[in-house]
């Protein structure tokens, strides 16, 4: 005979179980950056976290007082600020080797370009990621994401298109997904069409057929969340970059573009005929490219430390972005050859010095934009319906996290309604 009792109980107890948790952060400065423009700074804020989702966010006096009572844990944050959680949406964080000696050939006048074409470039990184085990790989990508989690990561956009084999592009891939044991979201995206390999030289036609042949397979293990292409003088041409996007849009993949970097290419009207997510780099970009992504919606991803570190001179057109009122975000754009930074924070810093972007347009950079630099709005903002990602930091206003650099106030990171460390 079953026990009624402990039926009951047990259903209770299982009811209680799947119930989702509910915390309330209360007594913080919120930066929530919910409209379109300026911070939605909220005094006195407070935010009701339930399960992996916000709530409610708003002041103390305004929240209701069934979800006050509702919570079944109070944090008082004592003033602390918090932000949406920072997104990185373009790095290429897996990879073998290092490229010092390249940046030390730079130093002494040789260019990006000349070092590529000269066999340096991605190809030397090619050769170390090729040489490089699975294992091996992650054992040098985690601790290069913990670096930016210890800034407040939350999201994570990784490509691949250091291994341009399918083995290898795999192998990179296969890594990158694994990264989201960290605690973070992980977007993949394939960069077959990132430089020629060696086995296919004087052959680049015959590469792009392998790279749009290649992505079916690579789709169907599920590790390809979008699709990019290098559309430039030493990357691929309009045409070819055409291609590789029908096949991803054969696959229902959307597509990326490094586009406008080292020479205006035509790549932001080609990638916004595709309803891109994003265009990167694009300190040449032109009128009509500004007009085609303001059109299809495309968000611009500005690359500050690429900027810094290949010492360019020639500024994205900031203002002509704002003007057609494109997306801006900002990214790391980590990679051994021309930005080797592991800092966030350093990023909205260099797009305020550099770029001349407001600290607000900075922020907004890493969180709202950069979210929809991944096709991703349910997170970027602090809102109700919002995925429960942010950083709460010890200062009294947003505007510091851009102001210093070399000090990281970090207190916590919230993932998914999760503290994380």
């Amino acid at each position: 005979m079953t026990d009624k009792s402990s039926t009951a109980g047990a259903a209770s107890a299982a009811a209680v179980a799947s119930t989702p948790r509910r915390v309330l952060y209360a007594n913080a400065t919120l930066a929530t950056l919910a409209g379109d423009r300026d911070w939605g700074l909220v005094s006195d804020g407070a935010m009701l976290v339930e399960g992996e989702q916000l709530r409610w966010v708003g002041t103390m006096a305004d929240l209701p007082a069934d979800l006050r009572d509702s919570a079944v844990e109070l944090r008082d944050l004592g003033g602390l600020l918090v932000t949406p959680g920072f997104i990185d949406c373009h790095t290429h964080l897996v990879y073998g080797g290092e490229r010092s000696a390249e940046f030390e050939l730079r130093l002494q006048g040789a260019t990006y370009e000349e070092i590529a074409r000269a066999g340096g470039g991605i190809r030397s990184t090619v050769a170390a990621t090729r040489a490089a085990s699975e294992s091996e790989l992650h054992a040098l990508a985690v601790p290069r994401a913990r670096a930016l989690m210890a800034e407040g990561l939350t999201t994570l956009e990784v490509k691949s298109g250091y291994g341009l084999s399918l083995a290898d592009e795999t192998k990179c891939l296969r890594v990158a997904r694994q990264l989201a044991e960290l605690g973070l979201t992980v977007k993949t995206t394939y960069l077959g069409a990132h430089a020629l390999p060696p086995e296919f030289d004087g052959r680049q036609e015959a590469y792009v057929d392998a790279v749009c042949a290649w992505l079916p397979e690579l789709h169907q293990q599920g590790l390809v969340d979008a699709v990019d292409a290098f559309c430039e003088r030493i990357g691929f041409t309009p045409d070819q970059t055409r291609r590789v996007f029908e096949a991803a849009r054969a696959l229902d993949l959307p597509v990326k573009l490094h586009a406008e970097q080292l020479s205006d290419q035509g790549g932001a009207a080609l990638a916004a005929e595709f309803n891109a997510l994003s265009c990167d780099h694009l300190e040449y970009l032109s009128d009509a490219g500004i007009a085609a992504m303001a059109r299809a919606g495309t968000v611009a991803v500005l690359l500050p430390g690429a900027f810094y570190f290949l010492r360019e001179t020639k500024l994205p057109p900031i203002q002509a972005l704002r003007d057609a009122g494109v997306p801006i975000a900002l990214a790391t754009d980590h990679n051994p050859g021309s930005s080797p930074g592991l800092s966030l924070l350093l990023m909205l810093n260099m797009a305020c010095t550099f770029f001349r972007m407001t600290p607000e347009e900075a922020l907004r950079g890493l969180t709202t934009n950069a979210a929809r630099a991944l096709g991703l709005p349910d997170r970027g903002r602090l809102a109700a319906g919002q995925r429960a990602d942010f950083c709460i930091w010890d200062a009294a206003h947003p505007r510091e996290l851009a102001y210093w650099f070399g000090r990281n106030p970090l207190r916590q990171t919230v993932v998914g309604g999760r503290p994380r460390g």
